[in-house]
């Protein structure tokens, strides 16, 4: 079980990991930080799908190449291809219900 990488591999868990995390909480403070549905749509659609990808390529690096590790990567491109689907729809929902995008000193904030 225990081979010449899995210390790399070890590393590399390790390193996706925290990056997943890191892109997660930029995620959320841009959600929670940025003025209007398009700028939030933004950030949750480009950090969580980094910070979803990183967490998920560290769960298939630790899961191996069996059945878990396929399911996992199988569930990272179905995450890069639904995320920013979802962020369009709703910014293309906003724009539809006539909501303004916020502008450099626009007081809404």
């Amino acid at each position: 079980m225990i081979d010449a990488l899995s210390p790399v591999r070890l590393a590399l868990i390790v390193v996706f990991g925290l990056c997943g995390l890191f892109f997660t909480f930029v995620s959320m403070a841009g959600v929670l930080r940025l003025p209007d549905v398009y700028s939030r749509a933004h950030t949750a659609s480009q950090a969580d799908t980094l910070g979803a990808g990183f967490t998920l390529a560290a769960v298939a690096l630790a899961a191996g190449w069996d059945g878990a590790g396929f399911k996992t990567v199988l569930l990272l491109f179905f995450i890069f291809v639904t995320n920013p689907t979802a962020a369009h729809a709703i910014a293309r929902a906003a724009f539809e219900e006539g909501i303004v995008p916020w502008t450099e000193g626009d007081e809404r904030r």
